[in-house]
């Protein structure tokens, strides 16, 4: 195979958020396949805020990636050769397979195959990949929302923050999406179905929550931490929860930054807060996507996508993510 394999190396560690001066776009051979293994070649790479922590050397859920390293990401792509069994040439596979137009895989980074034939593969990295199930269980399980719940929703553009609004809207619930811009309150009105917006940059976040949320806050999505959920805290209903989802507010992680302290309100108002990662979902996954992607079908979810071309572009991708310049997932269009 002649073709070249283009890469978005991780070339020196970041503090805090990476920027494009921490990637290098390489060119190399196609690997070799060995035996059990999978060459794919990738159409689409996702930027996900979790890569800032992959891409530092902090405490995490995963190692760092290594210095030198294509930097570890979600893509899909087809498979154009195959050495196992599980996998046929030709079939469309999703999962952790790099910032990489050829990628080797023995299955054990592959997260399922890709079916719905009908929709864009693309949606396997957003709505009907790791944003689209963590919007899922996050609001289903975590704050067990129901309808009547007044649900509050931070980055409430954003691939995940949609997400859980559009399913918010589905339950039956009353929807206050917290977001950064006119233009994004406008897309959580217009295409995601919020019922109250508030832009944390103009507005007082405390102020506006008391006239959007009179009965308090039932569950709040926190994409954030930071200033935005120190506010939604102080308008805590009685027997609210709390799902930790991101912490796009914090620059750094070392020190701990502290803000107001939170214990007080969750005594008075009795409620739970709790951190996840969609990860702790993996064997549910096939519930959620599949469920999802009837409500795609009949158009009661919307999938916003805002798509790069080509790996120079993706250097700055993630830095992009939390200046809140992305207006829908964003994503690289590999080739």
């Amino acid at each position: 195979m002649t073709q070249t394999n283009r890469s978005v190396v991780l070339s020196s560690r970041p503090k805090g958020i990476p920027q494009a001066e921490h990637f290098t776009v390489q060119d190399g051979p196609v690997p070799e396949l060995p035996d059990g293994s999978v060459l794919v070649k990738t159409s689409f790479w996702s930027a996900d805020p979790a890569q800032r922590g992959w891409a530092n050397d902090a405490p995490n859920y995963l190692p760092p990636v290594e210095i030198g390293a294509p930097m570890r990401g979600f893509a899909v792509g087809e498979v154009i050769a195959s050495r196992n069994a599980d996998y046929a040439e030709g079939e469309l596979v999703s999962g952790m397979l790099g910032w990489s137009r050829y990628a080797i895989s023995d299955g054990s980074n592959i997260d399922r195959k890709v079916t719905e034939t009908d929709l864009s593969p693309s949606m396997s990295l957003g709505i009907l990949g790791l944003n689209g199930v963590t919007a899922y269980f996050g609001l289903l399980d975590i704050c067990a929302a129901k309808a009547s719940d007044t649900v509050v929703v931070s980055t409430a553009a954003g691939a995940v923050g949609s997400a859980v609004g559009q399913i918010a809207k589905v339950l039956g619930c009353r929807t206050v999406g917290i977001t950064s811009s006119k233009q994004k309150m406008s897309l959580c009105a217009d295409k995601f179905g919020y019922d109250a917006t508030i832009n944390y940059k103009e507005q007082d976040v405390a102020q506006a929550l008391r006239a959007a949320c009179p009965d308090g806050v039932d569950c709040y999505f926190d994409n954030t931490c930071g200033p935005i959920s120190d506010a939604v805290m102080t308008h805590l209903a009685q027997g609210a929860r709390i799902a930790i989802c991101g912490t796009a507010a914090l620059a750094d992680w070392d020190p701990i930054p502290l803000g107001p302290r939170v214990h007080r309100q969750l005594l008075v108002a009795r409620a739970c807060m709790q951190g996840f990662i969609a990860f702790d979902y993996r064997p549910q996954f096939p519930e959620a996507i599949a469920q999802l992607a009837d409500w795609l079908r009949s158009g009661r979810l919307s999938a916003n996508e805002h798509i790069l071309d080509g790996a120079d572009a993706a250097r700055d991708a993630i830095a992009m993510l939390y200046r809140g310049e992305n207006t829908g997932k964003l994503l690289i269009r590999v080739d």
